[in-house]
C-alpha cells in the first residue's frame, strides 16, 4: 500500500500557522515524522490564496527536502503552480493532480514525460465528478489516453475514482468500489488512490469512518491513499487488511508492529 501523507497542508490551521510565522522547523519534523511513520510520499500543499501560492510552495519543498529524501507529492489544484515550483524538487515524485477539467493535463503531462513522476488523476471533468460509477470510469479511459499521447504509461497513474461524502450520498462507497474495480479490470497496472477523509465530511465519528472506508476500499483494489500515516488506528487498520488479504507474507509487518508496539512507525508494503 502506497501512503501519501496528508499532514503539511495549508488547510490545516497549525500548518497554516507554520506557513504564516516561517516556522521551517516545524515543517521539517512534520516530513520527517510522516516519513518515519511509513509515507512513501509527503504531501505538499499550500492552501494559501493564490497570489501566495507559488511562494509558499517554494518555501514547504525547501524545508521538507532539508528534513528527509522521502519523495514529495505536489499538491494544487492550479496546474501553472505545479509547472512554477517544479524543477524545485529534487528527485522525482508525485504530483496531485490531473483532471479533464480546464487544461490540466496539457500542462502537466507534458511536465513528467521522460521522467520517472508520476501523477495523481481525478475522474471529474468541466461538468465536476459524476454520480455513477460508470461515467468515473470513462473519464478515466480518456485519461489514460491523454497519458500515453505523452508517453506515461498507467503504471504512472494513481487513479482516484473521486469518493463522495457519505452525508451526501448514501451510495458513495459502492460507487467508488464499483469504479475502482472497473478501472483495475481495464487497466491491471494502474494504482488507484482515494482521498480518505472525503467520505466522512458532515458526519460524526469521522475517524471511525474513515477507517472502515480504509478498509473496504483496500478490499476494492486500492493501491495508494492520501492519508494521516501518525494516526496509530488508522495504520493499524491498514496493516491489518494487508495481512488479511494476503499482502503482507507471514504476516510479518503486522506482528512485528504489534510485538513492538510500533503500529505507526512500521512501512506498509508499497505497490
Amino acid at each position: 500500500m502506497i501512503i501519501i501523507g496528508e499532514k503539511i497542508n495549508g488547510t490545516i490551521p497549525r500548518v497554516k500557522e507554520a506557513i504564516a510565522t516561517k516556522d521551517e522547523r516545524f515543517i521539517s519534523e512534520l516530513a520527517l515524522k510522516q516519513g518515519e511513520a511509513g509515507a512513501h510520499y509527503i504531501d505538499v500543499c499550500a492552501g494559501t490564496p493564490p497570489e501566495q501560492e507559488v511562494e509558499t510552495l517554494e518555501w514547504l519543498i525547501h524545508s521538507v527536502q532539508k528534513a528527509t529524501d522521502t519523495p514529495i507529492c505536489l499538491d494544487s489544484p492550479n496546474p501553472k503552480a505545479i509547472e512554477a515550483v517544479f524543477n524545485d524538487v529534487k528527485r522525482p515524485g508525485l504530483i496531485n493532480s490531473v483532471s479533464l477539467e480546464g487544461d490540466k493535463c496539457e500542462v502537466v503531462f507534458p511536465l513528467i514525460q521522460g521522467t520517472s513522476w508520476q501523477a495523481v488523476a481525478l475522474t471529474c471533468d468541466n461538468g465536476g465528478i459524476p454520480k455513477d460509477a460508470q461515467s468515473r470510469v470513462r473519464i478515466a479511459q480518456k485519461l489514460v489516453e491523454k497519458a500515453q499521447a505523452y508517453g506515461i504509461t498507467p503504471d504512472r497513474i494513481h487513479m482516484d475514482p473521486l469518493v463522495i461524502a457519505l452525508s451526501a450520498d448514501n451510495q458513495s462507497l459502492l460507487n467508488f468500489a464499483e469504479g475502482t474495480r472497473k478501472i483495475k479490470a481495464l487497466y491491471p497496472d494502474i494504482k488507484v488512490t482515494s482521498g480518505l477523509s472525503n467520505i466522512s465530511f458532515g458526519m460524526p465519528l469521522r475517524k471511525i469512518i474513515n477507517q472502515n472506508f480504509l478498509a473496504l476500499a483496500m478490499f476494492a483494489g486500492i493501491n495508494s491513499a492520501i492519508l494521516d500515516p501518525l494516526n496509530r488506528e488508522l495504520m493499524a487498520t491498514l496493516l491489518a487488511v494487508e495481512a488479511l488479504l494476503g499482502q503482507d507474507r507471514h504476516c510479518r509487518n503486522f506482528a512485528n508492529a504489534y510485538r513492538k508496539q510500533r503500529i505507526g512507525p512500521v512501512k506498509a508494503a508499497a505497490g
